[in-house]
């Protein structure tokens, strides 16, 4: 049995927010793109989850001179299709390695279970493809269980990583990590943390020392500070943006879980809202399912113009 392609891979984790859009728009193809079925139009993006600001964007390009044409279906599509590639173009962009004197360090950040272990591992390996030196470090000394999880990736991917106990001082462990990463010439040192937003207060202290440590090492550390988000949660997901920029100075995005229960349109209205690089996407549970994406494409499949088209 052949293996999905990446593209089908796409349509899968957008497809909960395409038929809804599809659904939401039905019938109003024939219709006069008056006030009322723009309105609807409107109201049809932002409960697909591609925020108000994106549904206000197509709303005003489908009103440049709505009064004096209609629409197909297809047309309102691309239409759609085109103002969302407007959005996620100028921040689809992968994470670069420029970083001199060398490591580059990425902190790596998120709430628990939205798949920021599993996200590092799949970043080491595009990394370590790209022929790049990389280590991890287990920052997250909450749970003793992501210690583990990290230690068990780090020997799957074939990379080094420095960790310690269970709640034990994760800037000293950053710290360590990057004296072994300088001494052994490494590139790319990831860094998970903990993501117990429960208490944003010590998240925050525990964050600033780890920033604090780094700074004292190199002034340009961190060099990235990535927020992973959890598809599936929709627009919860804009709440955890706004949150880690405040504690940990977001720098860009790798949003996870993009499979058949994702809620993808806020992708969308996270590019729109807040304009951070979302430097991936994961469309899976396997080690290559993390990767850049084409915002035309990803706009195509989430428009549902590809359904029109075949």
């Amino acid at each position: 049995m052949t293996a999905p392609s990446w593209h089908d891979r796409l349509l899968g984790g957008f497809r909960k927010t395409s038929d809804r859009l599809m659904g939401n728009l039905a019938g109003l193809s024939a219709a006069r793109l008056d006030d009322a079925v723009l309105d609807d139009i409107e109201e049809a993006l932002i409960a697909s989850d591609l925020g108000p600001q994106t549904a206000g964007r197509v709303r005003a390009r489908l009103a440049e001179g709505a009064y004096e044409r209609n629409l197909e279906e297809l047309g309102i599509r691309l239409v759609v299709a085109e103002e969302i590639e407007r959005v996620l173009e100028p921040v689809a962009r992968p994470l670069v390695v420029e970083a001199f004197p060398r490591p580059q360090v990425i902190l790596v950040i998120g709430v628990n279970g939205s798949g920021k272990t599993t996200t590092i591992a799949k970043l080491a390996k595009t990394l370590v493809d790209q022929d790049y030196g990389v280590m991890l470090a287990a920052g997250d000394t909450f749970r003793a269980a992501a210690i583990g999880q990290l230690r068990t990736w780090a020997e799957r991917v074939g990379v080094p990583i420095v960790s310690g106990a269970e709640g034990g001082d994760a800037a000293g462990i950053v710290f360590e990590a990057v004296k072994q990463a300088t001494a052994t010439g490494i590139d790319v040192l990831i860094v998970d943390t903990a993501g117990r937003l429960q208490n944003k207060r010590e998240l925050m202290d525990e964050l600033s020392k780890i920033r604090r440590v780094l700074g004292r090492i190199n002034p340009e550390s961190p060099h990235d500070v990535v927020l992973v988000l959890d598809a599936t949660t929709g627009q919860n997901a804009l709440n955890q943006i706004e949150v880690f920029k405040e504690v940990a100075g977001v720098t860009g995005l790798v949003m996870t879980k993009l499979d058949g229960t994702a809620r993808g349109g806020v992708l969308v209205a996270a590019a729109q809202q807040f304009g951070l690089p979302i430097h991936a996407i994961g469309v899976g549970e396997k080690i290559d399912d993390l990767r850049g994406f084409d915002a035309n494409e990803v706009s195509r499949i989430i428009a549902g113009v590809e359904e029109l088209v075949r």
